[in-house]
């Protein structure tokens, strides 16, 4: 899906020039590394934004497939449509 070429500054970088790094997630995420290995990842609203709502959309799918493999009957629709006030 997404093949990005990541940055990875250790701590000591991104204290030295933090206004850089947080310019450059524009572009791509910034890994943060401390002693080598990652600890943390710096990404723009956007790239947040955009993760957040894929976490949700699959969430949501593997709800929907948890439902549907749910062998109950389920809730009427006309159950469902008072309940939300749509009936």
């Amino acid at each position: 899906m997404y093949n990005l070429e990541m940055t990875t500054l250790s701590i000591s970088e991104l204290r030295a020039d933090i206004a850089r790094a947080v310019s450059s997630t524009k572009r791509a995420p910034i890994a943060i590394s401390k002693h080598g290995e990652p600890v943390a990842f710096l990404v723009s609203p956007s790239m947040y934004e955009k993760m957040i709502d894929a976490m949700e959309e699959l969430e949501d799918i593997a709800d929907f497939d948890a439902a549907m493999a749910n062998p109950t009957e389920g809730i009427p629709w006309e159950k469902v449509r008072k309940d939300l006030g749509l009936a």
